[in-house]
Parts: C-alpha cells; sequence; structure tokens
C-alpha cells in the first residue's frame, strides 16, 4: 500500500512539522557526530524552499523527571542547524500550547521527551502535537520502529500526515536490498551476541549468498564448528541455532564462512599482548577480539565479488588500534567495492566515519533499531500508519 509524500503537498504558508532524528552522540554537552543531523538537511531545505513554516522535532536520549534538563536539550542541535542552514534556528522551549510563526521561518521544538506521555503514544499529547501544524512530515526513518506520540500517534489526528524524503529514501534503498537483489548478495553482520542478531540471521541465511559474521557472534559459530574459543564472549547456549543456521545456509548453497585464524589476547586494553592464532589454537586464557589476516583475505576475496552488499556491525573491537584491523580492511574492501552497498548501525556509522568511507557507500542508514527490523522482515508501526491513513484520506476524498 502506497504512503503520501511530503512532494504530494503544496507546503507554501503552511505550518508543516518534521520529526527527525536528532539523537545525536553528544559528550560534555559537545555532538561528536552530526551525521544525523546533516542527512536531514534535504528534507529541510526543500520545505523552506516551498515557502513553509517549518517546525523540528526531536527526541535526544531517555529523559527521566530526576534528570538535568541541560543534559538532554536540544540546545547544541539547535546550533549546529543553525551553522548547517547558515540562519539561524530558534529553539522553542514551551511550544506544547501553539506560537507564532511567520511565512519561511524554521524553529526547532525542544526535546519531546520532556513531554510525559511522549513514550507511552499517549493519545492527548499525540492531538496536541497534531493541533500545531497543516502538515505533519514523519522524516526519522530510525525511529520508525517505535510507537511513540510524535512518531505513531500523532499520524492520525494531524490533519494531513507523510512521509518525508530522507524516510522515502532509506525505505527505496533498503526495499533494493530486501526485494530484487543483484546476487552474489554479501551480508557483514557484526556484533557482540547471536541473541540479538538471531533474527536478523535469521532472515538473511534465506536471501544471502554469503554471511560474513563477527564479533562474538562469530565466537559462537566457531564453538559451533568444534573449536575451542578460549574465554571469548560466546553464548554455548546458542551453539544449537548456530549449527541450525550453517545447515540451512548450506541447503540453499550459501555460505557461512568462518575465520580460520584470529587476533587475540588476555585482556581487552591498549597494553595487552596480543597474538594471532589459528582457531584450533586458541589458548584457554586468551580471548578473540579481532579476525586475522588470512581470514581477511579470504573476507575480502568474497566482498570483492559481491554485487549488493549489507553491511551491519564491525568484525573486531575496533575501539582499540591492534584489534581494528579486520574492520578497517573489510570497510576498505567494501569501500572498493562496485556493488551497490547499504550500511545501517549505529558501530557501523562510527567506523564508516573513522575510515572516511562514507563517499563510497550508496546509502548509509540512520536508523538502527528501525534498520534492524526490516532486515528481519518485520513491518515498521510508523510505516503502517502511514499507509492506514492514506487508504482513509483516499476514502474521505
Amino acid at each position: 500500500m502506497p504512503i503520501p509524500k511530503m512532494s504530494d503537498f503544496d507546503l507554501k504558508g503552511q505550518r508543516v512539522l518534521i520529526r527527525e532524528d536528532f539523537n545525536v552522540p553528544m559528550k560534555n554537552g559537545k555532538i561528536t557526530s552530526d551525521l544525523r543531523i546533516r542527512a536531514a538537511l534535504p528534507t529541510i531545505k526543500q520545505a523552506l524552499k516551498a515557502g513553509a513554516k517549518v517546525m523540528l522535532m526531536s527526541h535526544l536520549g531517555r529523559p527521566t523527571n530526576a534528570s538535568p534538563r541541560e543534559a538532554f536539550t536540544l540546545a547544541p542541535i539547535a546550533q549546529q542547524l543553525s551553522l548547517l542552514l547558515k540562519q539561524e534556528v530558534p529553539l522553542i522551549e514551551d511550544w506544547i500550547g501553539g506560537f507564532d510563526m511567520k511565512d519561511a521561518q524554521i524553529v526547532l521544538l525542544e526535546n519531546v521527551r520532556f513531554h510525559h506521555g511522549e513514550m507511552e503514544n499517549n493519545v492527548e499529547l499525540s492531538k496536541k502535537m497534531a493541533s500545531l501544524c497543516d502538515i505533519y512530515v514523519m522524516d526519522a526513518f530510525a525511529t520508525a520502529h517505535r510507537m511513540e506520540a510524535s512518531t505513531y500517534g500523532i499520524i492520525k489526528y494531524a490533519k494531513r500526515a507523510c512521509a518525508g524524503p530522507l524516510l522515502i529514501s532509506e525505505l527505496t534503498a533498503l526495499a533494493k536490498i530486501l526485494e530484487k537483489p543483484a546476487h552474489p548478495v554479501v551480508a557483514i553482520v557484526g556484533g557482540s551476541k547471536v541473541s540479538t542478531k538471531l533474527a536478523l540471521l535469521d532472515s538473511l541465511v534465506k536471501k544471502v549468498d554469503y554471511l560474513i559474521i563477527g564479533g562474538g557472534i562469530a565466537n559462537t559459530f566457531i564453538a559451533a564448528d568444534g573449536y575451542p574459543v578460549g574465554k571469548s564472549l560466546h553464548e554455548p547456549d546458542l551453539i544449537d541455532e548456530a549449527e541450525r543456521l550453517t545447515l540451512e545456509a548450506k541447503e540453499r548453497k550459501a555460505e557461512i564462512p568462518l575465520p580460520v585464524d584470529v587476533v587475540v589476547a588476555e585482556r581487552f586494553s591498549e597494553d595487552s599482548e596480543d597474538y594471532i592464532r589459528l582457531v584450533s589454537q586458541i589458548d584457554d586464557n586468551e580471548k578473540v577480539f579481532d579476525i586475522g589476516p588470512d581470514t581477511i583475505k579470504n573476507f575480502a576475496s568474497i566482498i570483492k565479488k559481491a554485487k549488493t552488499i549489507l553491511w551491519n556491525g564491525p568484525i573486531g573491537a575496533f575501539e582499540i588500534e591492534k584489534f581494528s584491523h579486520g574492520t578497517e580492511a573489510l570497510a576498505k574492501a567494501i569501500a572498493d567495492s562496485k556493488a551497490f552497498k547499504v550500511a545501517g548501525g549505529g558501530d557501523t556509522l562510527a567506523a564508516i566515519e573513522k575510515y572516511n568511507i562514507a563517499q563510497n557507500i550508496d546509502y548509509i542508514s540512520t536508523g538502527g533499531g528501525a534498520f534492524l527490523t526490516l532486515l528481519e522482515g518485520k513491518n515498521l508501526p510508523v510505516i503502517t500508519a502511514l499507509e492506514e491513513r492514506n487508504n482513509r484520506d483516499e476514502k474521505v476524498a
């Protein structure tokens, strides 16, 4: 079922409320990565150019009644938006009761999670938000898996509701990966636990030609293959699941290639001694923190022949330099590939920025949970709500 798009409406003189995702990483009150803010700029500029009265809203973190308000204020985001748009973006603190705006003006509304009932999808709060605008634009793909007042509830009560360009572009890119991808399809999935990515692995093993796994996830698969993993992070109770996924891949003539060598140490620290071991030679007191040089070559050769690549998660503990070589090598192999490439997930974005390869990725998803939800083959509640709203409006028309 189609969903209404922002481009379907005449925005001139309209009060347009755009839900973006400005939940950016912060340290000591400073933005450490403005990738999500920059991703929203085309939507914002399009609305301003059309002559809309633009109201932006977002959450930041998970404030509680006991939280210091200044720790979760959107003031730094307002400053960064002003810099990027080259015009002042005022922060409106008390906005839920309404406020005046001029044509082609832009404001940022203070953290939606400062309002009681936001995360609970409170009906009255949804109605109050809806009353602020003529057109509601859902553009925050990263929150599309959540049923909250500013993302889901408002869609029912706004005069008109639609999807923004960023949300549409995310859905389009992921559809290209999920529906009719060019083969061979290679998925690279990193993470600490099989349990947190089991639904994703379950979905991907039915679609891809190669499923490269890393991090603690790989350790569980190594153990399932009968090799020792020492004190490495792994999940013995999910060894049966690892065996099942491996068998399912083989039945499809797909492959889950495992590391043949790894980088180990006794401690996760800069000053620990690290060694390259064959997977059959990991000592009882050692922990696996990265893949070894032979594995890097194997994985890079698989990536080289791919026509579609999906990347979610680093391969090793790349925060420490000595354990970062696997992630760096695969990041560069992905960047050099001529395949259609989609990447997403918080740690993935950090790796992309660290190795400066953003310009070589066809699509970088700003979503975390929503990205994984779609890849797992599940519906996004916000998209369903937009589809239902479109159907309702068409019947009325």
